[in-house]
């Protein structure tokens, strides 16, 4: 089935969701790159995505672990057509706000659900299945369970082009954020909240 097919097929549909695993992270990687280079372009340069894929925009295993991430596949497969992980995205109880765990030593601190917000993590979505409800469905998935995890408050540093998504979902933004890459250099995004009754 080509790709055009696949994509019809899905549109309209409902994303089932299944939790990450640790067999999923080659493929992660390879869909995170293309999801950076295919749909942030408008907002940042080829230098600032490059040096951010891998360090900024990467996959952070603890999420894995603590089956709080999740991704959505391409099930309209034909024959022996492999199923392709399409979009992934999660959430955290854990004090890291972004990024991958590239160069973390032990486990990322918990949070306190009395006290702390949770934090949404690594939205990625595949260019050729974006804005086709991927995100949201995620998005959605990450609200229901971060509440019955006891969490009254969620976090985000979003990225430009990310920054409508969350605020269609109510996160209202908070201040400018400024993400260092590994070369020296920065790109802009926006930390962003909020709070369920």
């Amino acid at each position: 089935m080509n790709d055009s097919a696949r994509m019809a097929s899905f549109s309209g549909a409902a994303w089932p969701l299944r939790n990450a695993r640790d067999e999923d992270i080659p493929e992660l990687e390879g869909l995170i790159a293309r999801s950076v280079l295919g749909l942030q372009a408008a907002y940042y340069t080829a230098a600032q995505m490059n040096a951010a894929i891998g360090k900024v925009f990467g996959v952070d295993r603890q999420l894995i672990r603590d089956r709080t991430y999740f991704v959505a596949e391409d099930s309209a497969t034909a024959g022996n057509e492999p199923r392709i992980i399409v979009g992934c995205g999660g959430w955290s109880r854990r004090r890291t706000l972004y990024g991958s765990d590239g160069g973390r030593v032990g486990e990322d601190p918990p949070l306190d659900p009395g006290v702390d917000a949770a934090r949404i993590r690594a939205f990625f979505v595949h260019p050729e299945w974006a804005r086709r409800g991927i995100a949201r469905s995620i998005l959605q998935r990450c609200e229901a369970e971060l509440q019955q995890a006891g969490f009254r408050r969620a976090e985000i540093v979003a990225t430009l082009p990310g920054e409508p998504l969350y605020t269609a979902f109510g996160y209202t933004c908070d201040r400018p954020a400024t993400l260092p890459l590994p070369d020296g250099g920065s790109i802009e995004g926006v930390h962003m909240s909020k709070r369920f009754s």
